[in-house]
């Protein structure tokens, strides 16, 4: 059964040249925190997936979204 939640993270970061660690740095969380949600194994909460979006510039919606069958 695949996540309901895709995301945009590592497409973000490498725009930016970022590694996991800089990213987890820059939003006070864990680089393995980081690394879950990118591979999809741990959902963020509501407050990580807000400062992942406030540190990218962009609206949440654009880091994260349902897949199909969600």
């Amino acid at each position: 059964m695949s996540a309901p939640l895709t995301n945009r993270i590592r497409v973000l970061r490498a725009e930016r040249a970022m590694s996991q660690a800089d990213l987890a740095a820059a939003i006070n969380v864990s680089r393995k925190t980081i690394s879950m949600v990118e591979v999809g194994r741990f959902v963020p909460s509501t407050v990580i997936a807000l400062k992942i979006a406030r540190f990218f510039d962009v609206a949440v919606e654009e880091v994260f979204s349902l897949t199909e069958d969600a």
